[in-house]
């Protein structure tokens, strides 16, 4: 019989292991850091800046002490991190490549057909020169070969490179070395991903069991279309199969949903439920999330949970935006209590905050108020200015 797991407890649950629940300015070593991502699994990678960059802000919110010379260093030096896709474009531990070697030889066929469809049936014309120069003269960035069209006019044709450098990208013969100002640069993926992490070898089986059992671990509890969704590398037939092969180790459980509708039928690990005494308070200050946080990346299941809609309206025509164009998600305690428009103008040292909504029945209060001008003071510092400024009109919505 399914065991009811109430809402509360819930969101607790998944916030313990979204890393949401530690003091968040508790000390942050790189080894810490590493075990951070570890722990979660993949940081989303997004170029906006409107105050900070998605990944630098997903692991601010988690500890105000992170040092992005130390992600640096794990990406660029160390290669204990590296760059490519989940559901978008992120950056996941180096132990996992072997796992991501399955998952290129998935895709390629399909990234194949729909680059032809994109790019027309010579797509890959240029793929054997390109590959070719980057094997004898190294790293490249799109923009050296741009550079190189216009001094030889020649084969460095832009469009067909540049297409030519994702598509390796993609399908695991190039991989990211390092950025300049947010551009990529491409080298051969055995130089850049270490021997012990580049050279494993795991069968099929392997990767699927992994897969679902890791996707699951990082949730607390999932659906198997949830267990499919988290790492976007298997199909949700096989994580169906998965549970089914598996539930001698899992136990079924209800979860309460923040709405008060129908419980949903879930799966967690035997021994899931002697844990749940020992779970955390989340710290009841409030955060500042990115908009491309992974505690709402499912945006079904953490409505579910948290009974907040949230849409990226970065893509929706300005008159169509229902709050902004790029708006933050603000998170107390473990309640989604509204969100918040504002940017960082650096050259005025200043967050300009525009606009706050907040939830259904939750108070601007002086103490509430109060602890949001703290967090908006730490990402503000951490986001390189120094003062708030707040639009007439901010708390009018």
């Amino acid at each position: 019989m399914a065991i009811l797991i109430p809402n509360e407890q819930a969101r607790r649950i998944f916030m313990e292991r979204q890393q949401l629940s530690l003091p968040p300015g508790r000390a942050l070593t790189k080894a810490g850091l590493l075990q951070l991502i570890d722990d979660l699994g993949f940081v989303q990678v997004d170029s906006i800046a409107t105050v900070e960059r998605a990944h630098n802000m997903i692991l601010f919110s988690r500890n105000q002490t992170y040092r992005r010379e130390h992600l640096t260093a794990l990406l660029e030096k160390d290669r204990e991190l590296f760059e490519h896709w989940t559901h978008d474009a992120s950056i996941i531990p180096a132990r996992f490549f072997r796992y991501w070697k399955h998952r290129f030889r998935r895709r390629e066929p399909i990234i194949a057909e729909r680059w032809k469809k994109w790019h027309g049936e010579d797509f890959d014309a240029a793929f054997a020169e390109t590959l070719q120069h980057i094997c004898e003269n190294g790293a490249i960035m799109s923009r050296d070969m741009k550079a190189e069209e216009h001094k030889s006019g020649g084969w460095w044709n832009w469009h067909p490179n540049k297409t030519a450098l994702e598509y390796f990208w993609h399908t695991g013969k190039l991989a990211i070395g390092g950025r300049v100002n947010f551009q990529k640069i491409y080298d051969l993926t055995e130089r850049v991903i270490p021997p012990h992490h580049y050279q494993p070898e795991v069968s099929e089986a392997e990767f699927t069991d992994w897969a679902c059992r890791n996707a699951l671990q990082k949730l607390g509890f999932a659906t198997s279309g949830e267990i499919a969704a988290f790492w976007d590398i298997v199909t949700p037939e096989e994580a169906k199969n998965w549970v089914r092969q598996h539930r001698d180790e899992l136990v079924e459980v209800l979860i309460e949903t923040a709405d008060g509708s129908k419980p949903r039928l879930s799966f967690a690990f035997a021994g899931f439920i002697q844990t749940l005494a020992d779970l955390p308070e989340p710290p009841a200050r409030v955060r500042v999330l990115s908009p491309f946080d992974p505690l709402l990346r499912n945006r079904d299941r953490a409505e579910r949970l948290f009974n907040f809609f949230y849409r990226i309206e970065v893509f929706v025509p300005e008159p169509k935006r229902q709050y902004g164009y790029y708006v933050f998600p603000l998170l107390e305690g473990d309640r989604m209590i509204g969100r918040i428009d504002m940017k960082a103008d650096r050259k005025s040292g200043t967050l300009e905050v525009r606009k706050l909504w907040l939830e259904r029945g939750i108070r601007s209060s002086a103490g509430r108020l109060e602890k949001l001008e703290a967090e908006l003071l730490r990402v503000g510092r951490f986001a390189g200015v120094s003062k708030i400024t707040y639009q007439s009109d901010w708390r009018s919505a």
